[in-house]
């Protein structure tokens, strides 16, 4: 499966779903769905083909939400627990065994289920810090664009970053990118000793040099304006093999990867999905505001990490 990057506006992450389904459906362990719309989005994906869902929570809940949305829950499986955070662990406990390929967030808290995820005797952690990626279908611009990370690490040191910078380039490589680009965000262009964000740039630009960070070609630090406009890096001067061709985007913090996320989705009519990278399975990670195409592009994002992703 490859990325192709001359669809028509806004048909990316359909793309994305379409080949997904070409695949083996993954087995997913689905943690506590004890709602409508998060047991909609599990469901759907397996009719869609993409999941082989394993429903993990308090079962009377789960028949509950399925009677409310009219779904018919025959044929698979629920493991009945207490409550969520027992459905969390339980969620960890399978991936552990090998009897799932990927996670996939129901109706709890975020921060509940990265908790199990990264409990040190109980987790599914592993020595690469966990990050989280968004890939979003703009209509103006030319190819998908991953934004990382924008959910989990509020406030990332150097070395952090370079986790997150590597999770996103093997999750290109997921999705056919070779050789992808990443444009290390900042608010100038040019190395400053008192904004960090820039030192930061350089610095991971200077351990790609040294393949402390390989796969993919670094550059920064790179406002968003010659990130993502050749033109704008050709009027300040910037010669970049990454303006106007980033394929993926390193905020410098969680608030600045949430504000640029919210702002694509919100004003430019961006299609999003996203997924956790980092642990030893995908974590399909949806909100309750999430519609269908996000729900199913983000389990088929999911898909490609499993079939094509680099093992850590």
């Amino acid at each position: 499966m490859t990325v192709i990057k001359d669809l028509p506006s806004n048909n990316q992450l359909e793309y994305f779903i379409e080949q997904a389904r070409q695949s083996t459906a993954i087995t997913t362990a689905v943690v506590h769905p004890v709602e409508g719309n998060g047991l909609a989005g599990a469901l759907e994906a397996a009719k869609q083909g993409l999941i082989n869902p394993i429903l993990i929570g308090p079962e009377h809940k789960i028949r509950q939400a399925s009677e409310e949305i009219n779904a018919d829950l025959s044929g698979i499986q629920i493991i009945d627990t207490e409550h969520s955070h027992e459905a969390a662990e339980v969620a960890c406990e399978i991936v552990r065994r090998g009897d799932a390929q990927a996670l996939m967030k129901g109706s709890l808290g975020t921060s509940e289920l990265l908790s199990a995820v990264l409990n040190k005797e109980k987790g599914i952690r592993t020595e690469r810090r966990l990050s989280h990626l968004f890939v979003f279908d703009i209509p103006n611009y030319h190819k998908p664009l991953i934004i990382t990370d924008a959910a989990i690490n509020v406030v990332p040191d150097l070395y952090t970053k370079k986790d997150i910078v590597q999770n996103a380039i093997d999750f290109a490589h997921a999705l056919g990118n070779e050789h992808p680009k990443v444009a290390i965000l900042a608010a100038v262009e040019k190395v400053k000793a008192n904004m960090q964000s820039t030192l930061d740039a350089a610095a991971l630009c200077k351990m790609a040099d040294r393949n402390q960070i390989t796969g993919g070609i670094l550059d920064g630090p790179l406002a968003f304006d010659n990130a993502i406009s050749k033109q704008a890096a050709i009027d300040k001067h910037i010669t970049s093999p990454v303006s106007g061709e980033a394929d993926i985007l390193l905020a410098p913090d969680l608030e600045a990867g949430n504000m640029i996320a919210k702002q694509l989705i919100y004003l430019a009519g961006a299609k999003s999905a996203g997924i956790a990278v980092g642990a030893r399975v995908p974590i399909i990670l949806t909100s309750r505001a999430d519609g269908v195409v996000a729900r199913l592009a983000s389990c088929a994002l999911a898909s490609y990490m499993v079939h094509h992703g680099r093992k850590i």
